[in-house]
């Protein structure tokens, strides 16, 4: 525990034990807040780099998942990288997810951006995870618990170019990185084989990335849309999973339910 917070995601995975997400693109907080009453997921990935949203959401979705004791996983864009992983924390997320690393120095500046000093850039900040005015509850809120939060957030980098998977090793020798995940779609264009998530080229880099990560210490995180996939991996020794996305979802459903519907009225 962090005076107000607490990191759930890093409880677990230093308890060495496995972890559930899923996704939303939805900047609702109600439903941050209906996914933790089933009581099934551990934290929930908000996928920003697929949706249009403020900074002032990043509070609100915090807050929705405090209430329903979930960790809080942003996934962020390229650029400004730094700036966005910054403003989650300073809202109370409890991990980032980076997209699109190139190399060793690109993951070296993602866990700049979220690290205190000496190994990151951030210092004394009066954010909400500070309570605005450096207060819990109108106590004093330790300097060490602030910065024990901030270096306690989970650091997750994705592997989908070309250069990555070259520099797999150098990446994963990056001291603060605590999950990585092959991401199919880009590394296919990457290689020049765009949308063949089935190519051999595909396959064998998402292998290569989840292996290598395990021989190297780093936990291989999977997105699944269908947890019936899981099996596979858990055989190789993956424990972390994220599955599921809300938009996704929904539009199952509408072709699913809403089209039977629909056949069933063209009958009439």
């Amino acid at each position: 525990m962090y005076g107000m917070f607490r990191n759930k995601l890093r409880e677990l995975l230093r308890k060495g034990e496995p972890t559930l997400g899923t996704h939303v693109h939805t900047t609702w907080p109600g439903v941050i807040e209906v996914i933790g009453h089933t009581g099934v997921f551990d934290y929930v990935e908000f996928t920003s780099t697929y949706a249009p949203y403020d900074l002032y959401v990043l509070d609100d979705m915090a807050r929705a998942a405090e209430l329903v004791d979930l960790s809080l996983m942003i996934k962020v864009d390229l650029e400004p990288r730094a700036y966005l992983a910054q403003k989650a924390i300073s809202s109370g997320f409890n991990a980032i997810l980076f997209a699109d690393l190139f190399d060793a120095e690109d993951a070296r500046e993602c866990v700049r951006a979220v690290k205190t000093e000496p190994k990151g850039v951030n210092g004394f900040g009066l954010w909400r995870m500070a309570g605005y005015v450096f207060l819990d509850k109108g106590k004093p809120l330790s300097v060490k618990d602030y910065v024990d939060y901030l270096n306690d957030i989970v650091i997750a980098v994705m592997i989908e170019r070309k250069s990555a998977v070259e520099n797999l090793e150098e990446i994963l020798s990056v001291g603060g990185i605590d999950m990585v995940q092959f991401g199919p779609g880009d590394y296919s264009i990457s290689i020049g084989h765009p949308g063949d998530l089935a190519h051999p080229d595909v396959k064998e880099a998402e292998m290569k990335v989840i292996k290598t990560a395990l021989d190297m210490g780093v936990r291989p995180r999977v997105e699944l849309n269908d947890a019936k996939d899981m099996k596979k991996y858990m055989d190789l020794g993956v424990k972390d999973f994220c599955i599921g996305t809300d938009v996704k979802i929904l539009s199952d459903w509408c072709r699913e339910v809403g089209g039977e519907a629909r056949r069933l009225l063209s009958k009439r």
